[in-house]
């Protein structure tokens, strides 16, 4: 009888213990959950503050303009710096990367000095371009295409390097010349690759034409990024930012039909396979 009381004991002292840890659990739990109360109360001002601040700014330099014109004046220049910069680096990525990696001997000739340039700081062959041309809008156009440049070669080269070699072979056995050996069986194969570059690329593009007006330009948002900065001005430098992103979505969005178009021969793959 004294052995069934004891047992009793101990187990009322564990459930008091029991209870008393689900309590102080629960009052973890609502602090926690208070807590991420006013952080995101916090959060939620915030973002309404600073978001109406930005919008104000957006619709003054969309309405008032800049020192240095409209912001449609500005976003244009801009725009069309980085498109033909981007168009020029695609290119000029492409052809070499094509015959770079088809070529061991162009390769071993023409491949350290790639590496050279690539090595130089891209701020620094802004200077050098904006000394040698001045301030117009070609030494952006210049920058912007060095930086797309780079992301398309080494990719365009890969891609070609990544073919399968049986396939040339067998082309070539069936009596192929090299120049439909190229553009049957090489470009097509690598042409994956280079699709994948342009998405990165065009955003390199917005780079190095933003980076090039900061260092020397008469328009551009660039330009007008570095004048709010000399003047401490946030507002205008984030307003910049996203009407910059706002661009490169919408050029990510043209990328992607132009990628869809281009490999609609390809088969799917796993996941898309999958989505089916």
């Amino acid at each position: 009888m004294t052995t069934l009381t004891h047992s009793e004991s101990r187990k009322g002292e564990k459930t008091v213990e029991t209870e008393s840890a689900a309590k102080n659990e629960g009052r973890i739990k609502a602090r926690r959950r208070a807590m991420s109360i006013w952080i995101g109360r916090v959060v939620l001002a915030v973002a309404v503050v600073g978001g109406w601040q930005w919008f104000t700014t957006v619709v003054k330099l969309f309405t008032e303009g800049t020192a240095f014109g409209t912001i449609w004046e500005n976003l244009g220049v801009t725009a069309q710096e980085a498109f033909f910069g981007f168009l020029l680096g695609t290119l000029v990525g492409v052809v070499l990367g094509i015959l770079l990696g088809s070529n061991k001997y162009l390769s071993a000739v023409v491949g350290p000095y790639i590496r050279i340039v690539n090595s130089i700081p891209r701020i620094v062959l802004g200077s050098i371009f904006i000394v040698a041309f001045g301030l117009g809008v070609f030494p952006k156009i210049l920058l912007a295409a060095v930086l797309v440049f780079f992301v398309v070669f080494f990719n365009a080269f890969q891609g070609v390097r990544e073919v399968d070699q049986n396939l040339v072979a067998n082309v070539r056995v069936l009596g192929a010349s090299p120049y439909q050996v190229a553009m049957h069986v090489t470009i097509p194969s690598a042409m994956t690759w280079i699709i994948a570059s342009l998405h990165t690329a065009f955003g390199f593009a917005i780079i190095g034409a933003l980076v090039a007006e900061v260092l020397g330009a008469q328009k551009g948002i660039g330009l007008i990024i570095s004048q709010a900065q000399g003047t401490f001005d946030p507002n205008t430098v984030f307003a910049c930012m996203v009407i910059i992103a706002v661009v490169t979505l919408f050029a990510e969005s043209l990328i992607n039909l132009l990628e869809h178009r281009i490999l609609k021969w390809r088969p799917p793959n796993r996941s898309e396979a999958q989505a089916i």
